[in-house]
């Protein structure tokens, strides 16, 4: 697929997952934003009721589920809140059970056919994204599993936080060539410390000063943009990672609505380097609280940055420009011993 039609994938996935989220969780959505998602996703609507049929959602290790939003609707497809989309499934997850247990997290994709599916399309320069994070938006993490012959997903995993964590794989079948978020969720034994992460416009990350500008406005298309510097000068050294300069994956405050956004712009030629800001188009189709987080890489290490925004006019707290917590991107270690490209 070449950039502008990948470009033009996540423009679809953001218009769906927004869209069919909110619709399915009740919230009022003006007339003209649901026009304009019917408008972007063309045709990338799916009957859940028929996709979730025949496939169970077991687990060893870790308990797995589907995910407890899981909602049956007849509209747009839901992005990230539903185990099954288009009759792909996520299936067989297996983690450790326990924090400080050290393990492996494994699952396979069940296709139409409720056999594993090994042929997935490159999206990102890699065949999937997952995406581990709790629903207080806490302990968030973006890797990528290696795939063997037999169609299963692992790598090496433990935990250092109990709590229910919310699993999304973003994937792309070959046979069907449509871009799928399938989610579920793994209960991690221990004391749970639930946490409540401020509203934050700016972060600070392993010596990096992370700051967020624009307002996330709801029913309307708006520019988000994310800004790094170290040691108050800015950070023009944002390597190419993952073929573009940084990466945003936003989640809704409440039923974790998933989002995984690229930014605007021509991707990187070679290795060649960028900054200090990256762009992102979005929209929020209501009012609410979103979790975002950012991946950038500089010097060889990815760090993820973590922010805290309201759209504007709701009834949330101003945003305090704190710092919230973040932290070095768990991928780098996992994928140099466990490449799949």
């Amino acid at each position: 697929m070449n950039a502008a039609g990948r470009l033009g994938a996540y423009a679809a996935v953001l218009a769906v997952a927004f869209g069919g989220a909110f619709a399915a969780g009740g919230a009022f959505v003006p007339e003209k934003t649901v026009s304009a998602w019917a408008q972007s996703s063309k045709g990338h609507t799916t009957d859940q009721q028929s996709d979730t049929a025949g496939h169970g959602a077991g687990g060893h290790g870790g308990s797995a589920e589907a995910a407890p939003s899981v909602v049956q609707q007849t509209g747009p497809s839901v992005g990230g809140v539903t185990v099954a989309q288009g009759g792909y499934q996520l299936d067989e997850l297996s983690v450790p059970e326990g924090i400080g247990q050290d393990g492996e997290l494994s699952f396979t994709i069940a296709g139409p056919n409720g056999k594993p599916v090994t042929g997935f399309e490159v999206e990102h320069e890699k065949k999937l994204h997952l995406i581990v994070v709790r629903p207080d938006g806490t302990h968030f993490r973006h890797v990528h599993p290696v795939l063997d012959k037999a169609g299963r997903w692992s790598l090496p995993w433990s935990w250092d936080a109990a709590g229910t964590y919310r699993v999304y794989a973003d994937i792309v079948p070959t046979e069907s060539e449509e871009k799928l978020t399938l989610t579920s969720t793994v209960d991690v034994a221990g004391d749970f410390e639930p946490a409540a992460p401020e509203v934050s416009a700016t972060t600070t990350v392993d010596g990096f000063d992370v700051s967020l500008n624009g307002d996330l406005s709801a029913g309307e298309a708006s520019t988000l943009s994310v800004s790094v510097s170290r040691d108050g000068q800015p950070e023009n050294g944002l390597q190419p990672y993952l073929g573009a300069y940084g990466h945003l994956v936003a989640l809704r405050q409440g039923d974790l609505a998933y989002l995984h956004v690229h930014p605007e712009g021509a991707e990187p030629v070679g290795e060649e380097t960028s900054g200090p800001e990256v762009e992102f188009a979005t929209t929020a189709p209501t009012d609410g609280r979103y979790y975002l987080y950012f991946d950038f890489q500089v010097d060889g290490t990815v760090h993820t940055a973590q922010l805290t925004l309201d759209t504007t006019g709701s009834n949330a707290a101003t945003p305090d420009h704190g710092t919230t917590g973040g932290g070095t991107n768990d991928d780098g270690a996992s994928e140099d011993s466990h490449s799949d490209h």
